[in-house]
């Protein structure tokens, strides 16, 4: 059972070997457990199990087997693909952009409104998704999830026009996004401590492989099939999934007493805390989405995008702070090492989302690559994660966490690093272990973080620290991709006008090149006026495509400095408790 609460009460709990105990034996609960910046805002009570003195049931008092008669593992199994699913909707649809475009007669900026309308929807729901799961029932709440989420497939992959698209795939966000958050709750709850790491190990599997695979997928079943197909692959997986959720799901016990005794006590909904996460995360997602395109603040529609969020989110920070029964708790963040986690984990997702929008994009603008070859340039590194991550779910329970993200950090760094020596003539196989040996140390990250910053986390608490965690992650993707891309454009227009300055009649290397191509287009024209303006073609050709190539370099170079500045950041987080298994996240 779990020790009695109270104000001003000090919690001890002995720490035996079944039992995740805090780094601390005693800690002051109630609002003196707040700092002093926190406390100013925060009206209601903070809620049992947020402080580090409040522990998770000992091993013999959680419900760890929530699989009845199942095994665990099937339990595993039927999460880990409900989430590699909607994870891989996500990356699947994007080299198919041009067929819908012109299957369903739109312009090419038309068509992506069907990944941003996925996206704002998405990043609505998941902040939202522990609050959900808690009022509904985790277990209804995650089936209902997998039966929306193939509905709407089945909406978007017959859909007649691109207006029908585009409303079908903000359903899908919308149904999609409790799957994750939920499937680490469950997962936390259906296995044991000393089997958390390769549980989740099993899990980070699903979800880290599915945006590698993502493309490549997408390619090979849009130029064999047809589009429509990338979507509509989801219903069949979608009703098996459903079908096994049914039958080896099963809700702890403490949760659905509090949901029973939430709903009797009357059901109160934070209507403006909701309303002003709809408009903030929402104008948010599409500045993202969109800010490049439309030329960032150059753009007065971006503008005005930029400013409802920024007021919406602040406003939201404050409301929730200050309502004793948030939508979002974000008074978790107040424990150290989840808001230091969080914080990594908007790193994580940052590079590991750039990185894997920029690679297919290099292989396709400077090597001519096709849309299925370039997939194929980031699957290796895909497969090398999945090979990792039951071999650090097995260290996490032996290292310190912080080690092991430390290492990571460090190793992701020096492998983007080494990307920026890429040129115009590196070949495939080059490519593709540098992307291994960039993913490789990313499996350091993925559970260990979760390791620190959520070993302390109550049960009561699962369901809304994973929420945050993810969408912190989502958001960080997004930013991710948005400045790879603006960076990418910007830097290359820069080095462009730089490479230019050389290139004149002044300079004796550009006289010599020009000369020497316009000898061997003479050879084939008649013209010696055409064979120089062809050559000065080239020329200029071969300045534009340098000046791509050092813009890809910056971005890597960028990334790199950004992963080596989190290290002395993990410095921050406190120990995690001897033995303590990643209780969430992936």
């Amino acid at each position: 059972m779990r020790p009695p609460r109270g104000p001003n009460r000090s919690v001890a709990v002995p720490a035996t070997a079944g039992t995740q105990a805090s780094a601390t034996s005693e800690f002051p609960s109630g609002d003196n457990a707040l700092p002093q910046f926190w406390k100013r805002w925060c009206r209601g009570p903070m809620g049992p199990g947020l402080r580090r003195g409040d522990q998770r049931m000992s091993d013999e008092g959680l419900p760890h087997n929530l699989a009845g008669s199942s095994s665990p593992w099937l339990v595993a199994v039927t999460v880990g693909f409900a989430a590699f699913m909607e994870v891989l909707d996500i990356s699947i649809a994007n080299v198919a952009l041009q067929h819908i475009a012109g299957s369903l007669a739109a312009s090419a900026d038309e068509s992506t409104w069907v990944l941003t309308s996925y996206l704002v929807t998405n990043a609505i729901v998941l902040p939202i998704s522990g609050w959900l799961a808690s009022t509904i029932g985790r277990k209804r709440y995650f089936i209902a999830c997998i039966i929306g989420f193939s509905i709407t497939s089945l909406l978007c992959g017959t859909a007649p026009s691109l207006a029908v698209l585009i409303i079908a795939r903000g359903l899908q966000g919308i149904t999609g996004g409790g799957l994750q958050p939920n499937a680490q709750a469950i997962l936390a709850d259906t296995f044991p401590p000393a089997k958390r790491g390769m549980a989740f190990a099993a899990y980070g599997i699903a979800v880290v492989f599915a945006p590698a695979i993502g493309p490549t997928l997408g390619g090979w079943i849009t130029d064999n099939f047809t589009w429509r197909w990338v979507f509509l692959l989801n219903v069949p997986v979608g009703i098996l999934l459903s079908l096994l959720a049914g039958r080896v799901l099963t809700d702890p016990p403490e949760p659905v007493a509090q949901r029973k005794a939430r709903l009797g006590a009357g059901l109160s909904l934070d209507y403006v805390g909701f309303a002003l996460l709809v408009l903030g995360m929402g104008a948010l997602q599409i500045v993202l989405d969109r800010g490049q395109e439309d030329d960032w603040f150059a753009s007065a529609f971006i503008t005005r995008l930029f400013i409802m969020s920024a007021v919406s989110l602040i406003g939201f920070l404050v409301w929730e702070l200050r309502r004793a029964d948030p939508i979002v708790d974000l008074r978790l963040l107040a424990d150290r090492n989840f808001a230091v986690g969080n914080v990594l984990m908007f790193v994580l997702g940052f590079v590991l989302l750039a990185s894997t929008a920029l690679l297919p994009l290099f292989v396709q603008a400077l090597l001519g690559y096709t849309a299925t070859d370039a997939g194929m340039v980031i699957s290796p590194g895909g497969f090398a994660l999945m090979l990792m991550m039951p071999v650090v779910g097995a260290l996490s329970a032996k290292i310190d966490a912080r080690w092991l993200i430390a290492t990571g950090f460090v190793g992701c760094a020096l492998a983007l690093y080494s990307m920026t020596r890429f040129d115009g003539e590196i070949d495939y196989v080059t490519i593709a272990w540098a992307r291994v040996y960039q993913s490789l140390p990313l499996a350091l990250l993925f559970i260990p973080i979760n390791t620190a910053a959520l070993a302390a986390m109550p049960t009561a608490k699962s369901n809304n620290a994973s929420a945050i965690i993810n969408m912190v992650r989502n958001i960080g993707g997004s930013v991710g991709i948005s400045l790879a891309t603006t960076l990418i454009a910007r830097r290359e227009q820069y080095h462009q006008s730089v490479l230019v300055e050389h290139a004149t009649s002044l300079s004796s290397q550009y006289n010599t090149v020009v000369h020497g191509l316009q000898q061997a287009y003479l050879a084939y024209s008649g013209s010696v006026v055409d064979a120089l303006h062809r050559a000065q073609a080239q020329v200029y050709a071969m300045v534009q495509q340098q000046a791509a190539l050092l813009s890809f370099n910056d971005c890597f170079w960028l990334m790199a400095i950004i992963l080596a500045a989190m290290v002395p950041l993990v410095l921050l987080m406190r120990r995690p408790p001897a033995g303590a298994a990643p209780a969430l996240g992936h």
